[in-house]
């Protein structure tokens, strides 16, 4: 378990430079946001496919295509990716693996040759690279592959059903968020973990967790990224 500790003061932070893949994700947008604000970062690095319209001296922007990674990856400390996709959404299975696994892992590679120390990273609750359901097995072997890069650093957030707007139409996941708000409060002890959590706390659990700076490798279930976010 980790704790926060209490903001330094402005004058003393060491600033640092962070890249977010998935920024125009539900997660990446308000993630985006959180490290804007944040006095530790005087760098936002983004990949979009598309300019955010983000006005913001601290962000830089580079237009990237995820299939050529190599001359498009800056020099970053934290590395913060929420790249994801539905399985429904993607065309086909490989379409999903790729967006799931393949770019995630060449983030990582990528980031860690640039001697990035840092990795965060979104998965799913339940991710198993032996699971036989598909996509928590796609999700496992992800968080094997980002292991493998060797970080310093490295932060896996495993939340449940994500509370908020996608930018997306996702109607079966709209349905299951409805359900979930009202059995949510049934999920008790061990079932906690399955409890639907706002996309907007995982962002806030992000940016405090690489406040931390807690060498190792740290799996971040539902009560770790409600404690995280502050609340």
């Amino acid at each position: 378990m980790l704790s926060i500790p209490s903001s330094p003061p402005t004058s003393n932070i060491t600033r640092r430079k962070a890249l977010v893949v998935g920024a125009t994700d539900m997660i990446g947008g308000f993630l985006v946001n959180e490290l804007l604000a944040s006095p530790l970062y005087n760098e936002i690095h983004v990949l979009p496919r598309r300019s955010l319209g983000h006005p913001n001296a601290k962000l830089r922007e580079t237009i990237a295509e995820f299939d050529h990674l190599e001359n498009a990856t800056p020099t970053v400390d934290d590395v913060f990716c929420c790249l994801g996709t539905a399985v429904n959404q993607a065309a086909s299975h490989a379409a999903f693996r790729r967006v799931a696994h393949d770019y995630v892992e060449a983030v990582a590679r990528c980031a860690r040759d640039h001697s990035s120390q840092r990795f965060l990273m979104v998965s799913s609750i339940g991710a198993d690279a032996t699971s036989e359901n598909f996509y928590l097995r796609v999700k496992g072997k992800a968080e094997s592959s980002v292991t493998a890069c060797d970080y310093p650093e490295l932060h896996i957030f495993r939340p449940s059903l994500l509370l908020g707007a996608r930018p997306e139409n996702r109607p079966a996941e709209r349905l299951g968020r409805f359900f979930m708000r009202l059995t949510g409060p049934l999920l008790l002890f061990g079932l906690r973990q399955y409890r639907a959590v706002p996309a907007k706390r995982v962002a806030q659990a992000m940016a405090n967790a690489a406040v931390t700076s807690t060498p190792g490798r740290h799996v971040h279930l539902f009560d770790d990224i409600v404690r995280l976010a502050g609340q």
